[in-house]
């Protein structure tokens, strides 16, 4: 399946920062959030803020050579209580600096997509992702439309096999090269899949079904709960068939 249009994903940010900022709503900032331990409820939703806003603000100065978020200075976030506010206004921000330069322009970032438009699909579905985080700390009801769960499978697989192939500080996927093992990701909502296979120089992913040494079958709003380290691999919701082993390797050398 294609990647979602800009249009979609746009707005999906400024929904899922509403839908945010609805879970921490009346919270207390201080609880630990259990998918994420290091990290207080307040930590967790300026974490995705502070993304929002600086990448908005690099977009917008039109650089052009990489611009690391260390030397990007923003105001300060503002008091618990008015974060909602604050992620919706950073969300907003984003889309209109991507929409004001363009999704196709080059700009900075830390991966080979050069595009603009990187920024708004990349924090969609960190958003998507860190919204379970808010909803598991807060007991709070969570799901997320299929297509965009989809898209944030594809996405992050895609990342997956850029960092198999070069080493990054903080996303080092090399652990996973490996002799030609392969793990399929069957989406059953929407019907999708997602072939990965190991090869001595890296990740390769196909959209597509085929046999494989492990196959793991769910919802893919589901399946994205699990890739992302949210649901373990042996979640009710999911069914895994074949070398189990293959993929909670996997889910160990793909945490983010």
């Amino acid at each position: 399946m294609k990647s979602l249009s800009h249009d979609r994903l746009a707005g999906a940010l400024v929904t899922e920062a509403d839908l945010f900022g609805a879970a921490i709503a009346g919270a207390d900032p201080a609880v630990r959030v259990p998918t994420c331990p290091e990290w207080t409820l307040r930590d967790l939703t300026c974490h995705v803020g502070v993304a929002y806003h600086k990448s908005a603000a690099i977009i917008a100065s039109r650089p052009t050579g990489y611009v690391p978020f260390e030397a990007v200075t923003i105001d300060d976030p503002p008091a618990f209580e008015a974060l909602g506010a604050w992620l919706r206004d950073g969300a907003e921000r984003l889309v209109a600096a991507v929409t004001e330069v363009g999704p196709e322009t080059p700009t900075s970032t830390w991966t080979p997509d050069r595009r603009a438009g990187f920024w708004t699909r990349r924090l969609t579905h960190e958003t998507v992702v860190h919204r379970a985080d808010a909803a598991f700390a807060t007991d709070t009801p969570y799901d997320v439309d299929a297509d965009l769960a989809a898209d944030g499978i594809a996405e992050g697989l895609g990342l997956v096999a850029v960092f198999s192939r070069q080493q990054h500080p903080a996303l080092d996927r090399t652990a996973l090269r490996g002799t030609g093992e392969t793990l399929l990701f069957h989406a059953t909502e929407p019907e999708a899949g997602w072939l990965a296979r190991r090869t001595p120089s890296g990740v390769e992913v196909g959209e597509e079904t085929a046999e494989a040494d492990v196959v793991v079958e769910g919802r893919a709003a589901d399946l994205l709960l699990a890739l992302t380290g949210r649901i373990a691999a042996d979640d009710p919701r999911l069914a895994v068939s074949g070398d189990a082993a293959l993929f909670t390797h996997w889910l160990a050398n793909t945490r983010f």
